[in-house]
């Protein structure tokens, strides 16, 4: 069986995050690198989850035998959404700002990881090719959107 654009589209992001996040632990203190480095990974990680949570957990909260699945990366993306505020909040130059990046980057990547490993691959057994394709079409549509409203609002900032 051959992976689904919806889950290739992902996956693409998660590589883009995974590059983020070892260029951002490379930095250092409160440089123009770190603060570049750390907007573009907040945006993107802001804007990912948003479109991903309409494109495919949307369809997988609606199917009992994927449920659980979509709820336990759901509440993840809020613990990441809530370190990440957290971050924007702390002094970068602190070893406080680098103990809590480390931490983030740390659940970030398991969740990745699981995402990849476990709940794709179950979705994919459980989605029809109709609501794969409907997913990567919402997805590609949502994210530059989500990229756009990420810019302009800060991690755990309400949604209109």
């Amino acid at each position: 069986m051959t992976e689904a654009r919806i889950f290739k589209d992902l996956k693409a992001d998660h590589d883009r995050h995974r590059d983020l996040l070892e260029k951002l632990a490379d930095t250092q203190g409160d440089s123009e690198d770190r603060r570049k480095l750390f907007a573009d990974l907040r945006t993107e990680l802001q804007a990912h989850a948003a479109a991903e949570e309409e494109a495919l957990y949307a369809t997988m909260l609606a199917d009992p035998d994927l449920r659980d699945s979509a709820r336990h990366s759901v509440s993840e993306h809020k613990e990441i959404d809530d370190m990440l505020g957290e971050l924007v909040d702390t002094d970068m130059s602190s070893g406080a700002w680098l103990t809590r990046f480390k931490e983030m980057r740390h659940r970030y990547l398991h969740h990745i990881d699981e995402e990849e490993e476990e709940m794709f691959p179950e979705a994919q057994k459980g989605l029809t090719r109709s609501e794969e394709r409907e997913a990567a079409e919402t997805f590609e549509e949502r994210k530059p959107r989500e990229l756009e409203i990420a810019a302009n609002e800060m991690p755990g900032d309400e949604r209109d």
